[in-house]
């Protein structure tokens, strides 16, 4: 077996250390709101598409700009919030 049950995955998504790891993730950021930098697009579904940071090594919540973006894509984003408590980071598209 490649991957575990789905129930497996479905328990850590709801997990407390995901969440920790989660939170941790967007205190990083936080003080860069405003800044821009070079991202790839990691993922997309209809809840929304995601980004990965180049440096330093963040994912978050692409929400706006995302027409046109493939996974694999590279682009330029703007860190526009975070909340450290949900474990969210947003960030627009500006380029290309």
């Amino acid at each position: 077996m490649l991957f575990p049950p789905t129930s497996v995955w479905a328990e850590y998504a709801r997990s407390p250390e995901r969440q920790l790891r989660k939170s941790a993730a967007a205190l990083l950021p936080e003080s860069h709101i405003g800044e821009r930098f070079d991202a790839i697009a990691t993922g997309t579904s209809d809840k929304g598409t995601w980004v990965r940071l180049i440096e330093p090594p963040v994912e978050g919540k692409l929400t706006l700009g995302t027409n046109g973006l493939d996974v694999g894509d590279s682009v330029t984003v703007e860190l526009v919030s975070t909340n450290v408590e949900r474990g969210y980071i947003d960030f627009s598209r500006i380029s290309p």
